[in-house]
């Protein structure tokens, strides 16, 4: 929750920040709608990660800024209301500030971490939304750029309402975490039964029934456009009706993507900044997906090991220092993606 002043002018700071980043984007670099290369891909999700990385940094020396923090008691105070596994007794104020930083920002890149990665997994559902609807490569960037400002708001109702909930009822974590281990062994069993996103079928598909029950939809050609009027009449296009079924899908994303990363911090500026950075990059690393499918063939039995590991943590609410965790992290997902590189897939993907 924002419960101070200085609170709320760090986050709307940082959606400031958001905003100017994606006008960039989309009205400096992007004016043209086109299909970027692995090359340019690769330039922006470096690009991404780089700001992500330099604002780990910016916690890791003024991470006390983000709350209002004006002596021991009130880091104090901080720790025992969200849980940070750390401990300042014994401490001098410059030594609680420094170690209360360092966990802060350890938090972040861990909830940075599991976010980017199980982006992975979500990105080739979307890849088989575009393909079902045959949507245009040269268009995704456009449709994902709006897919994206949208995300952004619901994870801020979802995060908040999640860390009201958890702060009133504990209890919530163990259902998430249940939620977790589910979730993580569905990944496995699709594995092994080589299950992968399929096409959709787009007639029967609920949320185009549901848009098509309030509004006129045309299913002419229609460009970089959302709708479209013929003959006096606004018609919803294609490319649109693509965006809200790429909504409801990140709603869906963010069941277990947010639980995941409430299993690092209870802060919900954490965890709002971790997700939106993840976010940020999730279209570059679209693209970037896009053009190496078949390299990481591990890689979603490494998410089903990770969100399984991360569910036993909150289920049995063990304390795993913050380092400790995103070392864990870290391994399993390095450990399949080499074991990707060992053993590729030989088998080509077609897009």
């Amino acid at each position: 929750m924002l419960t101070g002043l200085h609170e709320i002018i760090v986050f709307f700071a940082f959606i400031l920040f958001i905003i100017l980043m994606l006008a960039l984007d989309l009205g400096v670099f992007n004016k043209k709608s086109h299909a970027p290369s692995f090359r340019e891909a690769l330039g922006w999700t470096i690009l991404w990660v780089s700001l992500a990385i330099i604002f780990y940094l910016l916690l890791r020396f003024f991470g006390y800024e983000l709350h209002t923090i004006r002596d021991k008691a009130d880091i104090q105070s901080l720790i025992n209301l969200y849980h940070h596994p750390i401990n300042i007794t014994g401490s001098d104020l410059p030594a609680a500030i420094t170690e209360y930083n360092r966990n802060l920002s350890l938090e972040f890149l861990t909830g940075y971490l599991i976010e980017y990665s199980l982006s992975v997994d979500n990105i080739f559902v979307i890849i088989m939304i575009f393909i079902s609807f045959s949507i245009e490569q040269r268009y995704y960037h456009r449709v994902l750029f709006w897919g994206i400002l949208g995300a952004i708001i619901m994870r801020f109702v979802f995060i908040f309402v999640a860390s009201a909930l958890i702060q009133r009822f504990e209890w919530i974590l163990i259902v998430f975490g249940v939620l977790l281990i589910y979730m993580g062994a569905k990944l496995g069993w699709e594995f092994f039964k080589g299950k992968t996103a399929g096409k959709i079928d787009t007639q029967h598909h609920p949320v185009v029934k549901l848009v098509s029950k309030f509004f006129s939809v045309t299913h002419e050609p229609a460009g970089k456009h959302f709708w479209v009027k013929q003959n006096g009449k606004f018609y919803i296009t294609p490319l649109l009706i693509v965006l809200i079924v790429i909504e409801f899908s990140d709603v869906l994303f963010a069941v277990d993507s947010v639980p995941a990363v409430f299993s690092v911090t209870r802060d919900p500026l954490i965890v709002f900044f971790s997700n939106i950075f993840a976010i940020l990059g999730l279209r570059s690393l679209f693209f970037l997906v896009l053009n190496v499918m078949n390299r990481f063939r591990f890689l979603k039995l490494g998410l089903a090991f990770l969100l399984s590991y991360i569910g036993v943590k909150m289920v049995f609410a063990l304390h795993i220092s913050t380092r400790m965790s995103l070392g864990i992290i870290i391994g399993i997902l390095a450990f399949f993606v080499l074991l990707s590189m060992i053993f590729p897939d030989k088998r080509k993907t077609e897009v």
